[in-house]
């Protein structure tokens, strides 16, 4: 692949990403550092960045500072989002599991934003979710008697 068609696709792919997330200068330029090392790696045919079994990842921060109330901010790259689990899935091919695995997580701490989660919640309040649900369940209770 040509240098020039390489940049052409960085270009593209870093501004759609940039687009819909606000980054700093500094972030956006891992972006593109990364993006333009795994195009490179993938157009000459090498494994690109692949994580050996076994081999650790350190941490960007401490897990304790990476659950903000407004941010969740990613272990692996350091980039803040309101929810990981895409982000984790497409940028490092890990699972929720996973990921709370590598950096010793508990099971019952959620991936997303403090203030996200309870937005989210007071919404599903609001429109009787909850209640629905029960109702629903137990319709389909009786159906099955």
């Amino acid at each position: 692949m040509s240098n020039k068609a390489l940049l052409e696709m960085v270009t593209a792919i870093v501004s759609a990403h940039a687009g819909q997330n606000q980054m700093t200068a500094e972030e956006l330029q891992k972006n593109i550092t990364g993006v333009y090392q795994t195009l490179e790696g993938l157009s000459g045919g090498e494994p690109v960045a692949a994580k050996a079994e076994g081999q650790e990842i350190k941490p960007a921060m401490s897990v304790n500072k990476a659950f903000g109330a407004d941010k969740v901010y990613c272990l692996v790259c350091g980039q803040a989002f309101t929810t990981l689990k895409k982000h984790i899935a497409v940028a490092h091919q890990m699972t929720p599991k996973e990921y709370r695995k590598t950096f010793g997580i508990p099971a019952k701490t959620p991936l997303v934003a403090r203030k996200y989660s309870e937005a989210k919640k007071r919404i599903a309040q609001e429109k009787g979710l909850a209640q629905k649900l029960a109702e629903g369940r137990a319709k389909r209770k009786k159906g099955e008697e």
